[in-house]
């Protein structure tokens, strides 16, 4: 038990470094997932190959071959990134593809009646996506969206290739010195308790948004 409690401030700073690839890369990649989603609405054949390709590659790659190509391999064009921001934009381009392609999902399946319906009313486009539709698609894509969020708090463990100091990295180091599997153990406690509370704010706002059934 003491041992626990030697290694754990370790891991907790290793945590607090997952959480905030975690908080960045969710801030960042589901507006933009949103955005590509509704740009594929726009009847502009090459901004739609534009985005497809885009979608293909970051969902046919491994995110991991993307993080060590953003930092190892964008250097060599001029463009220099520390490790964190490096692993961040990795992480925003792949999850808003995934987003995107579950809110292109949700979009298409709002009729186009409420699209007609907006303009008669006289709302801006703005107004009409805001206001009518991306409720309605909030409450459509929401079980979908928390699916990818709880990936990628495991995902983030990926950040270790480019050594951040993230949760795993912490619990490996404290492993391989004791030669020791607790750190592992509490490491998977840690991200079990993040799941958890990813899942009871899934379940808040799923009770939120019921009132579209």
């Amino acid at each position: 038990m003491s041992y626990m409690f030697e290694i754990l401030p370790s891991l907790l700073n290793g945590a607090s470094m997952t959480l905030q690839v975690f908080a960045l890369v969710l801030i960042f990649s589901i507006p933009l997932g949103i955005v590509v989603a509704f740009a594929l609405q726009v009847r502009w054949k090459p901004l739609h190959y534009l985005i497809d390709l885009y979608i293909w590659v970051m969902r046919g790659t491994p995110l991991l071959l993307q993080l060590i190509f953003i930092y190892y391999v964008i250097p060599s064009i001029g463009i220099r990134l520390d490790r964190l921001p490096a692993a961040v934009i990795a992480f925003v381009l792949n999850y808003a593809a995934y987003f995107a392609e579950i809110f292109r999902g949700g979009i298409e399946t709002i009729p186009n009646g409420q699209y007609e319906a907006a303009k008669v009313l006289k709302f801006s486009p703005f107004a009409t996506v805001r206001y009518i539709i991306l409720p309605q698609v909030t409450k459509i894509v929401l079980p979908s969206v928390f699916n990818e969020i709880m990936s990628l708090v495991k995902d983030t463990s990926l950040v270790y290739a480019l050594g951040i100091s993230d949760l795993i990295l912490a619990s490996r180091t404290a492993a391989n010195r004791d030669a020791s599997l607790v750190p592992m153990f509490l490491a998977g406690a840690i991200y079990l308790i993040m799941i958890g509370l990813v899942t009871i704010v899934a379940k808040k706002l799923e009770k939120k948004y019921s009132y579209y059934r």
